[in-house]
């Protein structure tokens, strides 16, 4: 077997081919924790700058990939100058279809650390190539766009792994442990928040920015991929876009995956009935509201409880905690929201009632810790094992493209968490309740609603996304 017709069937591959695993590299006598170039995934990089470069690092940082392509609509511009100085000698490209066209038969896999709308094409071009993806949260910017990514993955037999970091670390198997051992059941309530500032906090709009000319280094109009046109204003680049309902998921959709992604895969929370914005503060139409409390109700599950989620966004709009909460639960791995630094007194997270416990928790690693303290006590001897992780996010990721693990984060996982945090943007925009038909997948209480679960039509020229 040639070793990129290995990768391209991923992880199908050690199943078709019985008794076949993949061994250590020091059983051949090389030396233990060393990966040599040929055993790598050979990875392009679609988006260098800001979050993308991140993810670039923390990929390489592994040991177990090599970057042989760079691709970015603003290559050359200050903010892609690290990852370039770090691949002197790397083809730069400035429209992911060329990379693929000129260089698609020299990588296994690809990265998208580009903002929310254009997670989508480059992630199903990568798919329907046999190609494993790397993909910021969230998957994409519809519950249409996520619905079409989940059937492509299925279908494609790739790996495919969602950056909600978090979800390959202590949080994510403890809660596992805790759930299969019956200490987290019975939940009716979780409270979710996210209180920092945002960028679009005091911004005050009634049309989209005015034109502007377009920066040498930037090709706008590979920027804007499959979204309507429009005039170039340097407000919508460098994660300025996530103000703007055309382009970004705001609050919900950057931090949502980071904060409840464990109680939604382990609850098996699926898709809720209703959403309803219970509070909005700042409306618009435009841009993502000043603050806005939503809840989400979920049915009964496989003798599990109703459950409301009940989030919280907004500076001075957060939730009432129980006198006995205490501190925050802090991670080891959070970084700052977008810009500017966590502020410690609205550290975001999350409680989780149940019927007997109640949990706080934070974001991305995070435990969970069993409140009040007296109570905590009382469980230590009841709770079990929690192992510890065999790999990070991206490690799990790129050994799942050599069929070595699963992507814990993959689609069929991050998908439906996807479509929640799509329905609740949905209820921010349009402020109003909405009621969902989970079978069919639609909007019965908003003809508007429901035409945005789709999204507008792709630009000319960008329709054949849509159908691969």
């Amino acid at each position: 077997m040639k070793r990129r017709d290995f990768f391209k069937t991923g992880v199908v591959a050690t199943s078709a081919m019985a008794g076949f695993s993949i061994l250590p590299s020091s059983i051949f006598g090389k030396t233990f924790g060393y990966v040599a170039p040929s055993d790598k995934v050979n990875l392009a990089c679609c988006g260098i700058g800001n979050r993308g470069k991140d993810i670039i690092k923390s990929l390489h940082k592994t040991g177990l990939c090599n970057i042989v392509a760079l691709c970015d609509t603003e290559v050359g511009s200050a903010n892609t100058q690290e990852i370039l100085g770090m691949f002197p000698d790397l083809p730069r490209f400035q429209d992911f279809r060329q990379m693929f066209d000129k260089m698609g038969n020299q990588f296994d896999a690809i990265t998208a650390g580009v903002p929310d709308f254009s997670h989508f094409p480059i992630t199903m071009l990568a798919m329907s190539q046999g190609k494993h993806v790397y993909v910021e949260k969230p998957m994409a910017h519809t519950f249409h766009e996520v619905e079409l990514m989940m059937k492509a993955e299925k279908r494609y037999k790739v790996a495919c792994q969602m950056g909600n970091q978090g979800h390959s670390e202590e949080n994510y198997f403890q809660f596992k442990a805790w759930t299969e051992a019956g200490i987290i059941r019975d939940v009716t309530k979780i409270t979710a928040f996210m209180n920092n500032g945002r960028r679009w906090h005091g911004m005050k709009v009634s049309d989209f920015l005015p034109e502007q000319p377009i920066p040498e280094n930037l090709d706008w109009d590979k920027w804007l991929t499959t979204s309507r046109h429009f005039a170039f204003n340097k407000g919508y680049l460098n994660g300025d876009w996530r103000s703007w309902f055309e382009f970004g998921n705001g609050a919900l959709g950057d931090w949502g995956a980071h904060i409840f992604d464990t109680a939604h895969q382990f609850l098996e929370l699926g898709l809720p009935y209703e959403v309803d914005p219970v509070f909005m503060d700042g409306h618009s139409t435009y841009i993502f509201p000043q603050a806005s409390t939503l809840s989400f109700k979920f049915p009964e599950r496989k003798g599990m409880p109703a459950l409301e989620l009940e989030w919280y966004d907004g500076f001075n709009n957060q939730p009432k905690l129980p006198e006995f909460y205490g501190e925050p639960v802090r991670a080891k791995d959070i970084p700052p929201p977008t810009s500017g630094n966590i502020n410690t007194k609205r550290y975001p997270g999350k409680i989780i009632y149940s019927k007997e416990l109640t949990f706080k928790g934070g974001s991305h690693s995070a435990p969970l810790v069993i409140i009040p303290s007296e109570k905590a006590k009382e469980m230590e001897s009841k709770l079990p094992f929690v192992q510890e992780t065999p790999s990070n996010h991206y490690a799990n990721f790129l050994k799942a493209c050599k069929g070595e693990e699963k992507c814990r984060s993959s689609f069929e996982v991050a998908g439906p968490l996807c479509q929640v945090m799509a329905l609740g943007v949905l209820a921010q925009r349009l402020n109003t309740k909405l009621v969902f038909d989970k079978d069919k997948k639609q909007i019965t209480s908003s003809k508007t609603g429901n035409e945005l679960l789709v999204g507008p039509p792709p630009r000319k020229g960008w329709e054949q996304f849509y159908k691969m």
